[in-house]
């Protein structure tokens, strides 16, 4: 809504839900599981229960979520600043294997470093190939407690408004289309899209950049 006002037009909420609603825009089934734990990893405990999150690269945090097409499915991960919501980087997999999460991790930390990743319990990030590249950096690991979705409520929230606002409306029909589809709306999410939560509802990248430059 703060988006469309930003463009010019003269909208509310209550005229936001009438055209949701007049365009059958409508919840959807949960996503399948993408987090299993495994029994030979090792599990780190979650730091962050009461931590107040004040700057830019304090906290970082990925997940993996399911990406339904019209033939198939894939998996989408992306790394994400607590502070500023900025998305940092984000790769695509047809399989749950670590190795997108490595890559996305490591493209994320060419913008820097957090001081804690934070990351459920699925076996993608307590392999000891993504918890080696943590600690080579000295990135201190927190991990969710089991079924405990809401530790890491930012990227939830995040797959929540790309789903709505992307994938469910396009229903792409294969990977190069959702490519297509995914690296404008997270363009737009980090470069447009204003968000209600933050000071002035800037968007990520602008509250990202600003804190950077203090």
């Amino acid at each position: 809504m703060i988006w469309l006002q930003r463009q010019g037009y003269n909208i509310n909420r209550k005229r936001v839900m009438r055209l949701m609603r007049k365009m059958r825009l409508a919840g959807v089934a949960p996503s399948p599981n993408t987090s299993k734990p495994h029994p030979e990893h090792k599990v780190y405990p979650y730091l962050l229960r009461d931590m107040k999150i004040t700057r830019v690269n304090q906290v970082w945090s990925t997940d993996i979520t399911y990406i339904p097409m019209k033939r198939g499915f894939m998996y989408l991960t992306a790394v994400i600043d607590w502070h500023s919501r900025y998305v940092l980087s984000w790769e695509l997999s047809n399989t749950l294997e670590s190795t997108f999460c490595v890559r996305a991790l490591e493209r994320a930390l060419r913008h820097g470093k957090p001081e804690i990743f934070n990351t459920d319990q699925g076996s993608q990030f307590t392999s000891n190939e993504f918890t080696g590249v943590l600690e080579t950096n000295s990135i201190r690991i927190s991990m969710d407690g089991r079924g405990r979705a809401l530790d890491n409520i930012f990227v939830e929230r995040l797959w929540r408004s790309l789903k709505y606002e992307c994938v469910y409306l396009n229903d792409y029909e294969n990977v190069p289309d959702l490519l297509q589809g995914l690296r404008w709306w997270l363009s737009f999410y980090n470069k447009e899209r204003p968000h209600t939560s933050l000071p002035g509802n800037l968007t990520p990248r602008e509250m990202y950049e600003s804190c950077l430059n203090l």
